[in-house]
């Protein structure tokens, strides 16, 4: 690295510090409390695309690194500690590129009783301490495919959606032909509507489909099932996603078992459920609203970066 480029890193890095304590003065300012939950736990997060580091314990067992301090942070919320937030590091296996890096910086937080709304607009608001004060504009997940993609989510086969990705000159392997309609739309979502969001404003994306849930709360909208889920983008970059949240222990259970299920027929081995995060839903976590910001993904925003190399001290491929 030359002196040059050294200067130009100390300069950035200087400035994420100085951005680390203006999101915890943010969250100081509303009451919010910083919780520090553990790294590493006994049972994975359960989800059909994130893989998970495992780390090899003593006489022969294994735990895992977490992929996001949910569930942790929500055994906390069980226990009564109230609104609480966390900077952290996560980790996702094979997650490597110009916007991705297997160990990254995370901003979470939970408010209880507050509406969807009004977490999309704090949300917002978080953002915009770092990125300067953008306008936002909302478009729901069904209106974003069928104003980018041509396509109607919710009638489409898989068929449909598969010509939608040839016609966009996207290369796919034979193996496309047997994807399901939910590994469709991630494709269609990521390759053809995504670079659409942000380019002037912060883009909210609202109402999932209801296979998109993860831990969100659903609810019939009109002839669909949406997921009370968000992501906010700019310059077509998703930054966040936040969750109206589900608090439902049997309904959590039967989405971990299904992701399993998916992941094993995708060639995955199924993951440990935590079965202390279902104790803490059974328990009772109070009604609120959660999300996780990409914070390293603002600082390259923010500097106008091109790869999150350029904010970070180090990234995986200069250890």
């Amino acid at each position: 690295m030359s002196l040059g480029l050294l200067e130009d890193k100390i300069a950035v890095l200087k400035d994420r510090a100085a951005c680390l304590a203006k999101a915890r003065a943010f969250f100081a300012e509303r009451g919010v409390l910083e919780v520090d939950t553990p790294l590493l736990s006994h049972a994975a997060p359960v989800d059909e695309h994130i893989e998970v580091f495992r780390v090899a314990l003593p006489e022969g067992t294994f735990g895992y690194l977490h992929t996001s301090p949910e569930y942790a942070m929500k055994r906390l919320l069980s226990e009564g500690v109230g609104d609480i937030y966390q900077l952290s590091h996560v980790f996702r296996e094979g997650e490597t590129g110009r916007l991705h890096n297997p160990e990254f910086t995370m901003a979470e937080w939970y408010r209880i009783g507050i509406g969807y709304t009004a977490m999309i607009e704090e949300s917002l608001d978080f953002i915009r301490c770092f990125l300067g004060p953008l306008p936002s504009e909302s478009i729901s997940y069904r209106d974003a495919f069928q104003t980018f993609a041509g396509v109607d989510y919710l009638h489409a086969t898989p068929a449909e959606l598969l010509q939608v990705i040839k016609t966009q000159g996207i290369a796919l392997s034979d193996e496309a032909q047997e994807w399901d309609k939910e590994t469709l739309l991630q494709l269609i979502l990521g390759y053809v509507v995504e670079p659409h969001f942000g380019r002037e404003k912060l883009t909210v994306l609202f109402d999932y489909p209801s296979s998109e849930a993860a831990l969100a709360r659903t609810r019939q909208k009109s002839e669909e099932v949406v997921a009370d889920r968000f992501e906010i983008y700019y310059q077509g970059i998703e930054l966040c996603n936040g969750y109206y949240e589900l608090i439902d222990p049997f309904e959590q259970r039967k989405r971990f078992e299904e992701a399993n299920y998916a992941r094993i027929a995708m060639g995955k081995p199924a993951l440990p459920i935590d079965e202390q995060f279902i104790a803490a839903l059974e328990k009772g976590v109070p009604d609120c609203c959660g999300v996780a910001v990409g914070f390293d993904r603002i600082m390259l925003l923010r500097h106008k970066g091109t790869s999150l190399n350029q904010v970070l001290p180090f990234t995986w491929d200069s250890i």
